[in-house]
């Protein structure tokens, strides 16, 4: 076990964990936040998606002693209220089905939209590949970031 401070959405936490945890498990089981959900354990899925620095990440297969200094956004950390525009967008274009793989799809989108702020068709399947619906709203997610 070793202490790690971190920062998670905009909120220092000391946690106690074994250096190997991943950030997904100390997201969940550590501090509570259980938006960021668990998939497929290999970074393949997407659902564990989370902002860590000026990137996108699998929290899956991040071990909690590789975050340092960086800065992590949860799906709870884009708005505490979940009225964020995607989250907005995303009912307005009734996105989530089973709703599970919606928080990983959501913080990609966002990443996206930071560095595109009107991304083209080709912009949102290059940045949206590898987050996997299995209710397959796919055209729906597309929808929804375009109409911002």
């Amino acid at each position: 076990m070793a202490k790690f401070k971190l920062s998670v959405n905009k909120q220092s936490y000391e946690i106690d964990v074994d250096p190997d945890t991943p950030l997904l498990w100390v997201l969940r089981d550590s501090l509570g936040l259980v938006g960021t959900k668990y998939g497929c354990g290999i970074a393949q899925c997407g659902a564990c998606s989370v902002h860590l620095g000026e990137r996108v990440a699998r929290s899956c297969s991040v071990a909690i002693s590789t975050v340092k200094d960086k800065e992590v956004t949860t799906i709870e950390g884009l708005d505490d209220q979940a009225k964020h525009p995607l989250q907005e967008a995303w009912r307005a274009f009734d996105v989530p089905q089973c709703g599970y793989c919606q928080a990983g799809q959501i913080m990609n989108a966002a990443y996206l939209l930071k560095k595109h702020p009107k991304p083209t068709d080709e912009q949102i399947d290059q940045a949206m590949h590898g987050n996997l619906c299995r209710c397959g709203t796919y055209t729906r997610i597309k929808a929804a970031i375009k109409s911002l």
